[in-house]
């Protein structure tokens, strides 16, 4: 069976992210047993001037977009698309938009020491589900537990510097490659597709890189 890499570049409060991670799954299905897919989360931030202890869900909306209407219309359509991949979004119960640094970094330590897609899942979600704050390190300590992480390590992370250079690395090496929306599928190098596609898209972006390689 050949074996594909894939970087996911995507951000922890990105709904989209959570509808993508679901219609990658179907590709990646699609695909088995000629080929099999790894993943690995990697950082973006949507708002890194966000203050540490976030903002106010409303009134972020209302300065992003300029109309509380207009950020219920868009939602909606979150909603809707997510409805299709069996994500029941609860606009709801999001009360603040957190800074999601430091959910970058408790994915980015899962990815060395633990179930990185087990914590990725559980952060989305708690947050996109549940409403809960993923800026708060008490939650982000809970959450990584799914991934394997023991508290007590996530806790020390947090308090420490510990991987704030390399997210800091990986997001401008994004940036630079071209990365200005999440999410997207790097493979080799290359951004193969931007946004949460269709599976059977999605799939064929993987395949074609599968093929990119063999053929290098």
């Amino acid at each position: 069976m050949r074996m594909l890499d894939v970087s996911v570049v995507s951000d922890a409060i990105c709904p989209w992210c959570f509808i993508g991670k679901r219609r990658l799954a179907k590709a990646a299905a699609l695909l088995l047993p000629r080929l099999k897919i790894r993943v690995s989360w990697r950082p973006f931030q949507l708002n890194p001037g966000m203050p540490p202890g976030g903002a106010p869900r409303l009134e972020y909306r209302l300065r992003k977009f300029g109309s509380l209407d207009y950020s219920r219309w868009l939602d909606q359509q979150v909603a809707t698309a997510g409805k299709s991949e069996g994500v029941a979004f609860r606009h709801d119960l999001m009360t603040r938009t957190p800074n999601t640094l430091n959910a970058h970094r408790v994915i980015w330590l899962s990815g060395r020491e633990g179930d990185q897609d087990a914590t990725v899942e559980a952060v989305f979600a708690a947050y996109f589900l549940e409403g809960r704050d993923i800026g708060e390190a008490a939650t982000l300590a809970e959450l990584a537990e799914a991934g394997g992480l023991p508290r007590r390590r996530t806790l020390a992370l947090l308090a420490s510097d510990e991987g704030l250079a390399e997210i800091a690395s990986e997001e401008r090496a994004f940036r630079a490659m071209g990365v200005n929306s999440v999410p997207s599928l790097i493979a080799d190098g290359s951004i193969i597709v931007t946004g949460a596609a269709p599976p059977g898209e999605i799939a064929s972006a993987l395949i074609d890189a599968a093929a990119s390689r063999a053929e290098a």
